[in-house]
């Protein structure tokens, strides 16, 4: 069995991407990694070939940065980058620059590629996920975050990066998966304010023109983090590739987790989730077989 791992990154020290850590990740599980390097104003390249990993093969992109609608732009890095690993790989592990795959799933992520290898109903492999905000301590718990999505598909050139590059679909099909007991960490949300601030401000302009981001998004010199709905206390260990990057967190986040922002409404799905584990309309980009 082969697996090829891939991402596409582009200013990923500008703006405070765990790239790094997210690429060295899923390397124990790869044969060889796909790094789709987009024009940088950094030196996202460098920090890149720090690795120092001969399975690691980059590639130099170009982003098209008039593609300013449902951050198209994004899907087509994670396919230029998916069209890039070996023809004969089985299976390819995406993995975005601001997550984590937990190490704690590496067995059961690997006995599944095993198992579900030559099952032509299985397209992909389905994970779990964990959301942080603010900091390193806390992660969201509303019905905003994704709760699961696809993060290993079959090497098949057919399935394509989906909109924003959430997810996968085939033939403008969803796929059909299997879920694993595994889990990815997300932390895309967890920066100095002043990183994430600048981040903000340039990442909008993936999905909308300069009239609606100057009405939208406002100017300041850090990011407001007390905005967020409902927040719980993690109390996991963090993957260890990342473990030295928390120690350096140089920044204070404290939030109540009882001082929940919500509507009536929310409140009451929320607690149905909370009761019943069910999240009643939730979105599902894949099907479950």
């Amino acid at each position: 069995m082969k697996v090829s791992g891939f991402t596409f990154i582009r200013n990923a020290n500008k703006y405070d991407y765990p790239v790094r850590e997210a690429i060295l990740s899923i390397l124990p599980l790869c044969d060889e990694v796909i790094v789709m390097v987009g024009n940088s104003e950094d030196n996202t390249k460098e920090l890149i070939q720090s690795i120092n990993d001969p399975r690691i093969k980059i590639y130099d992109s170009i982003w098209d940065d008039s593609l300013r609608e449902g951050g198209k732009v994004l899907a087509l890095e994670t396919n230029k980058a998916f069209d890039k690993i070996s023809a004969d790989s089985d299976w390819a592990f995406y993995i975005q620059g601001d997550e984590v795959f937990h190490e704690h799933g590496t067995e059961a992520v690997n006995d599944a590629m095993k198992k579900y290898k030559d099952n032509k109903d299985v397209e992909g492999l389905l994970l779990n996920y964990k959301h942080f905000y603010g900091s390193y301590d806390y992660i969201g718990n509303s019905r905003k975050w994704y709760r699961k999505e696809i993060r290993i598909i079959k090497n098949d050139k057919s399935i394509r990066s989906y909109k924003d590059a959430q997810g996968f679909k085939k033939n403008g099909k969803k796929l059909k998966v299997k879920p694993v007991s595994a889990a990815i960490h997300h932390y895309g949300w967890v920066k100095p304010p002043s990183a994430m601030q600048a981040k903000q401000e340039s990442f909008h302009k993936l999905w909308h023109d300069d009239e609606w981001v100057e009405k939208n998004i406002q100017v300041a010199d850090e990011f407001d983090y007390s905005q967020i709905d409902s927040l719980v206390l993690f109390r996991g260990v963090h993957p260890k590739v990342i473990q030295k990057k928390i120690s350096q967190q140089n920044w204070k986040f404290s939030f109540d987790p009882t001082q929940q922002k919500m509507s009536f409404a929310s409140r009451l799905l929320h607690g149905v989730e909370d009761f019943t584990g069910w999240r009643i309309g939730e979105y599902k980009n894949y099907k479950v077989v």
